[in-house]
């Protein structure tokens, strides 16, 4: 994977949250709108980010997504593009089910668990990745100037953490965190504004 390394470091962003998110459910690509809250978190988000130096943002096609993206990029007046290669994982026939259920069913109590557990007719957990990352990368190499934001997905920014940094992050909605490169290691921490 080392060819997909990002050759700098970046904003990823989790999406405000969703009437899904708030029952616990998988949502991967159901396309749900923020809710009151998910709303509310866009735009604390963009207060955290107006002195950050975010001078690009890249963003998920799914609603929850470019539309805190778009609150963001309003709000702090760069430039907004989207990119389908961060969309959600595809959780096949895990959608719409109880996240917490399904773990206590297969008793997994861990995301490295919960990994391990996702049903064979969605997506592989290596390509989300992937695909993720050659985003990302891509956006890096093409636009060398700029900071960018990605806002995306909680399971977009877990694979491409573990990938870079071999473990997962506690993710909060609307809540920025720098993808930090250092020589060659690699840390995930909340941006602190």
């Amino acid at each position: 994977m080392s060819a997909l390394t990002p050759s700098r470091s970046f904003c990823g962003l989790r999406h405000g949250a969703t009437d899904w998110n708030r029952e616990g459910r998988f949502q991967g690509r159901t396309d749900n709108p923020l809710n009151a809250d998910g709303l509310r978190q866009a735009h604390e988000a963009a207060d955290m980010l107006r002195d950050t130096g975010i001078s690009r943002i890249v963003a998920s096609p799914l609603v929850r997504a470019a539309r805190t993206a778009e609150i963001i990029a309003d709000a702090i007046a760069v430039p907004l593009t989207i990119d389908e290669r961060i969309i959600e994982f595809d959780f096949g026939s895990f959608e719409g089910l109880p996240v917490r259920d399904l773990m206590i069913q297969h008793g997994v109590k861990s995301a490295t668990g919960l990994v391990s557990i996702l049903p064979a007719d969605g997506e592989s957990w290596d390509a989300m990745t992937e695909r993720s990352l050659a985003c990302v990368s891509n956006w890096l190499d093409r636009h060398p100037d700029d900071d960018f934001l990605f806002v995306c997905h909680d399971a977009v920014m877990q694979g491409m953490a573990n990938a870079l940094c071999g473990s997962y992050f506690k993710n909060s909605h609307g809540t920025p965190f720098r993808y930090t490169r250092e020589d060659a290691q690699w840390r995930v921490e909340q941006l602190v504004t």
